[in-house]
């Protein structure tokens, strides 16, 4: 994983825990493949605990790491820095994606309540004002609060579905589009099944949750966007390329819709931008995956699924080669 990171990513208790149920290789952490340490302890190693930063692990490495059995990944996605040869030659793969779920969900869930609330063009009224509100400022939103809102979203991936339970809070009505999810499995997420144009055509707000593949590129693009009901609010965790930013754009300028977005397309937006300064629309950099405190929680992960390899038993959150065209 990249340099500084180990202390973030295995707390105290989470390190001990992992040098109880594990020797590590000497250097214990490695930074790159190419040095003589990491080539003395690659050619040793049966498992490969990794994280944000991991250098590429393609075929020529694999040669060079006979004895690997097992990639512990302690951060989200694998398809960044790992081969498909590593499935072909039987090595068993799990990623800590379900831990970086929860913050990001946590997060999808504060940006619904504070863009229904429509604080973030209110706040940039009182900011500027120094006055309480008006009557007329909130005549100004489409519509505002919580209760009785449709909630869309778009990809019960597992940050998707921590989603919808979270929404119970608010008491949504929650519709979802995914392909990949039967009816009876959203009877049993408590969601309403719909296609895509469905969904946007009938949400107050949208909520994206789906990989960025071929298929899911720009799903929300300008047709859709134009589908979308006056004062929708749109929420972006997943990845930018997703939506057609310039498309979006048209509809924030012209304060039709809103938006939350801590993924855009570029990343970041060109400096000129004019979605950095509407009022109806609120970016920030990337940051609803696991931060500071929270990155614990995937090294956490990590340990856990290493105890569980070392007696023998089956990942909790294994990544299978069938997974990686439909997973992010």
């Amino acid at each position: 994983m990249s340099p500084g990171l180990l202390d973030d990513v295995f707390p105290p208790p989470v390190r001990a825990r992992l040098e109880d149920n594990a020797a590590l290789g000497d250097p214990a952490v490695i930074h790159e493949f190419d040095s003589s340490g990491a080539v003395t302890a690659l050619a040793g190693a049966e498992v490969l605990l990794t994280g944000w930063g991991c250098p590429p692990v393609g075929p020529e490495l694999l040669e060079r790491a006979p004895a690997l059995r097992a990639v512990i990944h302690a951060a989200g996605t694998v398809k960044t820095f790992l081969s498909p040869a590593a499935f072909d030659r039987g090595i068993v793969v799990s990623s800590a994606a379900a831990a970086n779920a929860v913050p990001v969900a946590e997060y999808t869930l504060a940006a619904i309540i504070m863009g229904a609330k429509r604080v973030f063009p209110l706040a940039g009224l009182f900011r500027a004002r120094r006055t309480h509100r008006t009557g007329a400022d909130l005549a100004r939103q489409h519509w505002i609060g919580t209760h009785g809102l449709t909630i869309g979203v778009v990809g019960a991936s597992r940050i998707g579905r921590r989603v919808i339970e979270l929404l119970r809070v608010i008491e949504a009505e929650v519709l979802l589009y995914d392909p990949y999810v039967s009816r009876a499995e959203a009877d049993l997420l408590g969601v309403t099944p719909v296609d895509l144009d469905t969904l946007v055509a009938t949400s107050d707000v949208v909520t994206i949750h789906a990989p960025d593949t071929p298929e899911t590129c720009g799903m929300i693009d300008a047709r859709r966007i134009g589908l979308m009901r006056p004062g929708t609010l749109l929420v972006n965790t997943a990845r930018g390329p997703l939506v057609d930013t310039e498309a979006l754009t048209e509809h924030l300028v012209d304060g039709r819709l809103d938006a939350v977005l801590d993924v855009t397309s570029p990343e970041p937006l060109p400096a000129g931008h004019p979605l950095w300064d509407l009022p109806n629309v609120f970016i920030t950099p990337h940051l609803a995956g696991a931060q500071g405190n929270e990155v614990g929680r995937l090294g956490a992960l990590a340990v856990d699924e290493l105890v569980r390899y070392a007696h023998g038993s089956p990942f909790a959150h294994p990544v299978r080669l069938a997974d990686l065209g439909r997973i992010a």
